[in-house]
């Protein structure tokens, strides 16, 4: 990668990363895990899928701290279960949603069912199987309360940001003409 790609990919990084402090800012005020999760799964979608993998990745990592440091995210405990389900999210559009059965809507329809499915069970797993019982201490109706926010909900907004990501990918693709290089 030369000096131009490497300035472009920081560039294009941190763009992510900056709509992402402010959409979650943003969207915290409504207390709607649905509206800020679809959006937040949407960002990550749209940056590996533009971006590249490196990008994604970036994202996905950075996007539970950004939540935290904000007031809005999870317990500290909880933030490397919730990278993963992102990076799993990640991982499945941009290997799934980059292949050519075709019509890339295929692919897109595929990364999406693929991709929810797969962060809802790393999310659940994770979270309501392992961290919730073995890691913290919590009040059984608190424990509910989060393990409740880790399940469904989750499936629902890596789904709803998902075809929201594969309605304007093709138009966004071409708009800034970006063929993921990275």
């Amino acid at each position: 990668m030369n000096n131009k790609e490497k300035i472009l990919w920081i560039t294009h990084t941190a763009v992510f990363i900056a709509l992402l402090i402010v959409l979650q800012a943003a969207t915290a005020p409504f207390g709607n895990v649905l509206i800020t999760g679809t959006i937040v799964n949407l960002l990550l979608i749209i940056s590996v899928m533009t971006c590249g993998f490196a990008s994604g990745f970036s994202v996905a990592i950075i996007s539970p701290m950004i939540a935290k440091f904000l007031g809005i995210g999870p317990l500290w405990v909880l933030i490397p279960f919730i990278a993963a389900g992102n990076i799993m999210l990640i991982f499945l559009w941009y290997f799934v949603g980059n292949r050519n059965w075709g019509h890339k809507y295929i692919a897109y329809i595929t990364a999406l069912i693929t991709a929810a499915t797969a962060k809802f069970i790393v999310l659940y797993i994770g979270i309501v199987q392992i961290a919730i019982p073995l890691f913290l201490d919590l009040p059984e109706q608190q424990a509910t309360v989060i393990s409740h926010m880790f399940s469904i909900p989750q499936l629902f907004t890596a789904l709803a940001g998902g075809i929201i990501a594969a309605m304007i990918l093709p138009s966004l693709k071409k708009a800034i003409r970006v063929n993921a290089p990275f």
